[in-house]
């Protein structure tokens, strides 16, 4: 029989009931077996020594740094507040926190087409559906930030907090969060509930920032320079079952999907130049082309050296499936009439589609 995999090992340690007995009976009599289950365990002990937190910590505040700055950039917790991007990295990429809001100006950019000729905002990008980008992490490390081409800012944050109960997640939201018709094998007890507001982000684009950075950029086209454009996301609700470790076993979340306006520049034209800056493989960037064309498709980066994706549908709606590569964690998402509903946890990819698929 052959060895259970690590994605096994780690369950056998967070959710043992959600394990097959034919698996941990091999692990129980395999010399092999038990010596990688004694490592993992190690890790859980450290892992849940590492997180256990002694305060309520300001979880958006913590998001915000990683995701729109790991290195540099600290953002003030007071409300309310308008903050500049100075120096800060904002990354093409999704940090692991959520694939909903994670990495939205970059990805709405790029994902976003058609004509903007008014002078006030305008509608120029809606998300229907979501497409994944195979993009190798060395590439996606090697990009510039956004913040060397022009001006970021963060002009709302989703302050994400638990609230006691679904009706108050959905109350504060204004979503519905669906019935799970049945847990995966493992998975018990009741869940925790969170909810979030919008999050909102601009950027405009500065010339005399291309030029300072690259020093030999393509010329700027007619009226970008000066030009913005608003990405928002959210708001979003979820419904958490965590495991005796503490680690989330299943998460059921939904958000109002991303969506684009602009000042009065083509879409089309903003994308095209932040590409030939970009450096990307000339694959990559015709997929992004392609996928923005309709102005409804959302490019999801997949560095294949954490996860692979797969197609799959949920009541007949396209959907994407994610699994990290050592098989620990799933999730499956999808897009209907504007809103982004995610199932994930410490699942495989065949139970959170059954969760998915069983959702009402």
């Amino acid at each position: 029989m052959r060895h259970p995999n690590e994605g096994v090992l780690r369950r056998l340690v967070d959710e043992p009931a959600g394990v097959a007995d034919t698996d941990r009976s091999h692990v129980a009599g395999c010399p092999v077996c038990r010596t990688g289950m004694a490592e993992v365990e190690r890790d859980a002990a450290f892992a849940a020594a590492t997180l256990h937190l002694t305060v309520d910590p300001d979880v958006d505040e913590a998001w915000l740094r990683v995701a729109m700055s790991p290195d540099k950039f600290v953002i003030s917790s007071a409300a309310g507040r308008t903050e500049p991007v100075t120096g800060g990295r904002v990354r093409w990429w999704m940090p692991r926190r959520t694939p909903l809001v994670a990495g939205l100006a970059a990805l709405a950019i790029l994902a976003g087409a058609g004509t903007a000729a008014a002078t006030d905002w305008l509608p120029i990008f809606r998300t229907e559906r979501i497409a994944p980008v195979t993009v190798r992490q060395a590439d996606l490390m090697a990009l510039p930030d956004l913040s060397s081409w022009g001006d970021v800012e963060i002009t709302e944050r989703p302050r994400i907090h638990a609230v006691n109960s679904r009706a108050a997640a959905e109350k504060e939201t204004g979503l519905d969060l669906p019935d799970v018709a049945g847990l995966p094998r493992g998975v018990t007890g009741d869940p925790q509930y969170q909810a979030g507001g919008r999050i909102g982000a601009t950027f405009t684009f500065r010339a005399a920032k291309v030029r300072a950075f690259t020093g030999t950029a393509p010329p700027m086209p007619a009226g970008l320079d000066g030009s913005t454009f608003r990405l928002t996301a959210g708001p979003g609700a979820a419904a958490l079952w965590s495991s005796h470790q503490g680690a989330p076993s299943l998460l059921v979340a939904r958000a109002v999907a991303p969506a684009a306006y602009s000042t009065g520049v083509p879409f089309a034209t903003a994308r095209d130049y932040l590409l030939s800056l970009s450096g990307l493989p000339a694959d990559v960037a015709r997929q992004l082309r392609s996928f923005s064309a309709d102005g409804r498709t959302l490019p999801l980066h997949v560095m294949p050296e954490e996860l692979t994706s797969t197609p799959a549908d949920v009541h007949g709606i396209p959907a994407t499936v994610l699994t990290s590569t050592d098989q620990v964690l799933s999730a499956v998402l999808w897009v209907d009439d504007g809103v982004v509903t995610l199932v994930g946890g410490s699942l495989s990819p065949d139970e959170v589609l059954t969760v998915a698929r069983g959702l009402r």
